[in-house]
């Protein structure tokens, strides 16, 4: 109860700043101020470590990179101003625009080449450094197997960045576009570590926003950049971003005027409301290529064994989670790619299968030597939200049910949380994805290595990798959908997660908000958006 009671605190504190509140709607169109929210403090703002969806949303206004995905998610140029792509497919060569950092040193092909190698350096945690091995050698450089200097990746001169594939990728062009391949500015990075942890002038980038304001936990300022490249373009002059948990407190700031967009992809809506909201025809609901799931620790006692894992993904009961919580058209997830990125996709087992899942929990037992009276309760952890703590609610019953597996729910700040995964202190968490690109191998890649730091089950199968590395390898696409599908059998029945629902979005906007673009893979970019006298 009293942390429910501070957020509306918190908030007025936010939107006072220095004494001064951010205004009516019709004070914020005038000045071009647009206000929204955030559900969580951001971890970071280092587009080398982010991986979550509230840093990215704010690096995404702050950062830009070579290519950018438009609309239909399709790779355009960004920074890249042309490319050129040798006859076979393995050499890249981009031509950079004129731009800047915001403190008006120039953006160089030797930013991206540098920030490229330092995230493959052994010496740094980047958790995505695997989306990185499709450069040659990148791999082997991480691992400490060649040298930095070997890697496919050169800045032939200020304007020229020279890549080369290990083989040809047909999505390149596309992970160049995500979060993936960023630059940061080298002549800021190497004095300063900790230069993306606060405001202030060490906080250097080159998007069409600059940071001007971070109060930790309570407020996030956005200027519009006049160094921006396409800074003429950008009709914006403020974006003010409130850090606030709680839906309720998001959705009466939103009636009350005091916040222009609600919802996805960067704050939330109560579950409760959702149903009356679309009623009314105020909701937007759109699809969003993503997996909610529950982690398993497949080096934990009992989740080391495959027929526990499987019993209790079996167990869930998917629909009525979709119908009776969720009610945004979300899809029960029987597989982890989502549909729209399969032309024909595919359901490995079905839906709440009581009678199966209670077979393999029964063989689990057998193999560990134990009976279901012996078994511990369950730890389940998840991150700080209604419609976490709803979903953890209902499956915990529906395994007491189904199995009489007892199950401990945890509810975790959003950093905490996050900080345990990395560590692997859980059990059993939930976890959800949203694809940076557009393409399969985004579910795939997670679970691609052992060494990706952001592999949390500690899961890995040889077969799997081995159907991945061919699928890049193949030519004909028919061929390559083959691969991947047996890539997706395998780690379905291996199961070190189960999947829950695939994702929707939904948020409200007033009706003076335009230009905010919604893109196929469900990122929002407000850099083209403007306020409209209505």
């Amino acid at each position: 109860m009293h942390r429910w009671l501070i957020l509306p605190l918190i908030f007025l504190l936010a939107l006072t700043g220095c004494g001064k509140k951010a205004g009516s709607p019709q004070e914020r169109i005038r000045a071009q101020e647009l206000s929204l929210s955030l559900s969580s403090e951001p971890p970071t703002l280092d587009p080398r470590k982010a991986v979550d969806t509230t840093s990215l949303a704010i690096i995404r206004l702050c950062f830009e990179g070579l290519m950018e995905l438009n609309e239909a998610g399709d790779p355009v140029p960004a920074l890249a101003e042309r490319i050129e792509i040798s006859e076979d497919q393995t050499t890249y060569t981009f031509f950079l625009r004129d731009s800047f950092w915001n403190d008006g040193i120039p953006v160089t092909a030797s930013d991206f080449e540098s920030t490229w190698k330092t995230l493959l350096s052994p010496l740094f945690p980047c958790p995505y450094a695997s989306d990185l091995y499709v450069l040659k050698n990148a791999q082997a450089a991480k691992l400490g197997r060649c040298s930095l200097d070997e890697v496919g990746v050169h800045a032939q001169d200020a304007k020229t960045l020279v890549v080369q594939l290990d083989h040809p990728i047909p999505y390149f062009l596309s992970l160049v576009g995500s979060r993936s391949f960023p630059a940061v500015p080298q002549h800021i990075t190497k004095n300063n570590p900790s230069w993306a942890e606060n405001d202030g002038p060490q906080f250097i980038c080159n998007g069409p926003f600059q940071l001007q304001r971070w109060r930790h936990n309570v407020q996030i300022d956005l200027i519009k950049n006049n160094t921006y490249w396409n800074a003429e373009a950008i009709r914006l002059q403020k974006i003010n971003l409130a850090l606030i948990e709680d839906e309720q407190t998001n959705l009466s700031l939103f009636e009350n005027g005091d916040l222009d967009w609600v919802g996805s992809p960067v704050s939330s809506i109560p579950l409760d409301a959702t149903e009356s909201l679309k009623k009314k025809g105020e909701l937007e609901i759109f699809p969003v290529p993503g997996l909610y799931c529950y982690l398993f620790n497949t080096k934990q006692y009992p989740f080391t064994n495959v027929h526990i894992r499987r019993a209790l993904s079996l167990a869930i009961n998917r629909k009525a989670i979709v119908d009776n919580i969720m009610q945004n058209n979300q899809i029960p997830a029987l597989a982890i790619i989502p549909p729209s990125m399969w032309k024909q996709p595919e359901e490995y087992f079905q839906d709440a299968d009581l009678k199966r899942a209670r077979q393999e929990l029964q063989k689990g037992l057998d193999e560990l030597g134990t009976t279901l009276e012996a078994l511990p309760p369950l730890a389940l952890c998840y991150n700080t939200m209604s419609g976490h703590h709803k979903i953890a609610q209902a499956i915990q019953g529906q395994w007491l049910e189904a199995l009489g597996i007892k199950v401990e729910l945890s509810n975790k700040e959003w950093k905490v949380f996050l900080d345990e995964l990395r560590h692997y202190q859980f059990g059993i968490a939930r976890m959800g994805g949203v694809a940076s690109y557009n393409d399969p191998m985004n579910f795939f890649e997670l679970y691609r290595y052992l060494s990706s730091s952001d592999n949390y089950t500690q899961w890995t199968n040889p077969m799997f990798t081995e159907l991945l590395e061919l699928s890049d390898r193949a030519k004909d696409p028919e061929e390559r959908t083959a691969l991947l599908k047996q890539a997706e059998k395998i780690f379905i029945e291996d199961m070190p997660m189960a999947p829950i629902y695939f994702y929707t979005g939904c948020y409200l906007k007033k009706d003076y908000v335009k230009g905010a673009q919604l893109n196929a893979i469900g990122s929002i970019d407000f850099k083209y958006a403007y306020l409209e006298t209505p």
